[in-house]
């Protein structure tokens, strides 16, 4: 199977044999979307018809079946090869799928620019996870967003993120927002003499994206904030490829809910929210954190997070962003969860602090790394 990549699917159903069924019709729908009597034979048979490769049971009622296909049959487009993965068998209950080897598609998808590695040596931290607050809420200022993202930055803080929901609303336009907080950041940083990351997110009409990170990389942001649920894993990896741009990219869950929460059909928690996302390109996964309003268990989020790190995934290992219900007193627990190489939001409670975020962010610093020497 080295020259075929490889897609494992959890299928429910009541037994062996119709679990096998079930991957044979997997088989058909992914590529040619014929019945099987029908399949000429010869190249399209034998190359570009899907492979059923294994069939074991899970769990009563669920099996593991894995397909593989033809790199033939996506070329080098993700969007291609996003349909060939799942397609229209996404419209069936009773299937999810849960892994995914590239193989010689490898080449064609290397996965992210920068990468945990890389995101250490931007932020100048070389061990210990980031700490992130979020630039918030809708209906801000440029003024008032910088004066935070300038406190965040005094109190330690290695990255500040844009909330998904700042776009490019009247009240702060995308550009003046931009240049407003890559000055404010750049004062803190004449001040702290410590770098501070500002994570823009990415905002207009589809066709304006490539534009406004153009605008972003020359105004001096740091990474860009995208949302693939509503404008694509295809733009992820566009922006993420582009020479020209070269900033790391960290991608937001919103919209991507209905793949995730159904027992017995989408994609598995690890799968969206790790293999997926560094299969476009991201450099960092933001997902909801287990404890906060979002319902995610501590194994799936723990699944995400591995996922994010596993050496032997796409590309090179990603950061897992876990936020919601984050705040400076679940510091030690976080780290304990998570490990160091995680970036944790701080959202909405740090805002409780008004003008001492800074501390508050420092108080997190404080405890983490009392945490990590053991005297906590």
């Amino acid at each position: 199977m080295s020259d075929r990549f490889a897609v494992t699917y959890r299928i429910f159903a009541a037994d062996r044999a119709e679990a096998m069924a079930r991957a044979e019709g997997i088989a058909l729908e992914q590529t040619v979307e014929i019945p099987r009597d029908v399949v000429p034979a010869g190249f399209i048979e034998d190359e570009i018809l899907g492979q059923v490769e294994e069939i074991g049971a899970d769990s009563e009622g669920q099996w593991r079946g894995v397909v593989s296909y033809s790199p033939e049959s996506c070329g080098t487009e993700l969007p291609q090869l996003l349909n060939v993965i799942f397609g229209n068998s996404s419209i069936q209950r009773g299937l999810k799928v849960v892994g995914l080897d590239l193989g010689p598609l490898a080449r064609d998808f290397p996965g992210a620019r920068f990468g945990i590695r890389g995101m250490r040596r931007l932020a100048g931290l070389d061990r210990g996870p980031f700490i992130a607050p979020v630039l918030k809420p809708q209906g801000s200022s440029p003024a008032q967003l910088a004066e935070t993202a300038y406190r965040c930055a005094l109190g330690g803080a290695h990255i500040v993120k844009e909330d998904h929901g700042l776009t490019n609303q009247p009240c702060a336009p995308f550009r003046d927002r931009v240049e407003a907080i890559t000055e404010s950041l750049a004062r803190a940083k004449a001040r702290t003499g410590r770098p501070c990351l500002y994570f823009a997110g990415l905002a207009g009409h589809s066709a304006d994206l490539d534009g406004m990170a153009v605008f972003a990389a020359r105004a001096g942001v740091d990474g860009l904030l995208v949302m693939p649920g509503l404008f694509g894993f295809d733009t992820v990896h566009r922006l993420a490829r582009n020479d020209a741009i070269n900033l790391p990219i960290m991608t937001h869950p919103s919209f991507l809910g209905p793949y995730v929460l159904s027992a017995d059909t989408g994609f598995s928690h690890a799968m969206m929210f790790g293999t997926m996302q560094r299969l476009a390109g991201a450099d960092i996964s933001v997902f909801p954190n287990v404890g906060g309003r979002f319902g995610f268990t501590a194994q799936e989020c723990q699944a995400i997070a591995a996922a994010c790190g596993d050496p032997a995934g796409i590309g090179c290992p990603i950061l897992p962003s876990p936020g919601g219900g984050m705040s400076p007193e679940r510091g030690a627990e976080m780290l304990n969860m998570y490990g160091e190489d995680a970036m944790f939001l701080l959202g909405g409670s740090l805002l409780r602090h008004g003008t001492r975020i800074g501390e508050a962010i420092a108080e997190l610093c404080a405890r983490l790394d009392a945490s990590r020497s053991g005297i906590a």
